[in-house]
């Protein structure tokens, strides 16, 4: 798939990273996760995002990587697209980046470098070089330490033929609207906040359509009939699972940091999917918390 084919598919559809399952002592366990993903690729995601920010890719070694994003494309193969996280320092990120377009991942998700402050023309030098290492197409993801503008993102656009994908994680409205229209079509554009369905609406507004389902992990068919419901401007529907799942969820997903994740594989082993322990510095829900998460998922449709 070459990156003009790769930022059509991610066009429209929803989109997800699967977890990256563990076993008890905190090994990767490829057996599982290759079953996880034969499970979740029959719903219908456009793409799926390997060793990505909910798949822990700040924890793995990268030997773990490569058997991660090997098992991802093996299973995937001529069902879904992977693309596979690369982030951290720049050679480290064009490190990551060429191994997972060796195993045959069809793109890559530019995760921030982490921690270091950079100035934007050092963030177009780190995106740029990456993007020069590799033939397939890639996403950048704008969160945390990296965020880009308007302009820094033309000059990428214009450096980076491969550079096909926008992802924001900041949710800054002003700077969203420059981009959009600024970049126009020559990028596709994702929404990426935590928990994005709650988000969903407002960005289909700004010219957003497409996001990453963390729920998708553990409750597909109700990530797709929302997902469904958003194109549709089905109100209705997103109004009564906003009420009755998402908003909820929140209450729980907020009251420790890094439970974005924990939270998400606390629902795979409740829906009889489970990924194994979060690896520190997360640590898990509480009792009582999985039993409201229990009580949340229970409402729902059988999944």
């Amino acid at each position: 798939m070459n990156p003009q084919e790769l930022k059509s598919v991610l066009s429209s559809g929803l989109l997800s990273f699967p977890v990256t399952d563990f076993d008890a002592a905190g090994d990767f366990r490829a057996d599982t996760y290759a079953r996880r993903l034969e499970w979740l690729a029959p719903y219908g995601a456009s793409a799926l995002f390997a060793a990505g920010g909910t798949g822990e890719f700040f924890s793995l070694e990268p030997k773990e990587y490569s058997q991660i994003v090997k098992v991802a494309v093996d299973t995937c193969r001529n069902q879904v697209p992977i693309l596979a996280g690369a982030g951290g320092p720049t050679r480290q990120a064009i490190a990551y980046a060429q191994e997972a377009e060796r195993l045959g991942a069809a793109g890559i998700l530019l995760l921030p470098h982490y921690l270091t402050e950079a100035s934007e023309a050092g963030l177009i030098a780190h995106v740029e070089q990456v993007c020069r290492a590799v033939d397939c197409g890639v996403v950048v993801y704008n969160r945390n330490v990296c965020q880009l503008s308007a302009e820094g993102l033309e000059i990428l656009a214009e450096r980076c033929p491969n550079l096909i994908g926008f992802k924001d994680g900041i949710g800054d409205i002003e700077s969203l609207v420059q981009i959009r229209r600024r970049l126009g079509e020559r990028l596709t554009y994702l929404g990426g906040l935590p928990t994005a369905e709650v988000y969903a609406a407002a960005y289909k507004a700004l010219g957003v359509p497409v996001y990453s389902s963390a729920v998708f992990n553990f409750i597909p068919r109700t990530a797709i009939e929302f997902y469904q419901a958003i194109a549709a401007d089905d109100h209705a529907t997103v109004a009564r699972l906003i009420d009755d799942f998402f908003l909820p969820y929140l209450d729980i997903r907020n009251r420790c940091a890094g439970y974005g994740v924990s939270i998400v594989k606390a629902g795979a082993r409740l829906v009889g999917h489970d990924a194994g322990p979060v690896r520190a510095p997360l640590t898990e829900l509480t009792p009582e918390e999985n039993e409201r998460l229990a009580a949340l998922i229970d409402r729902l449709d059988p999944q």
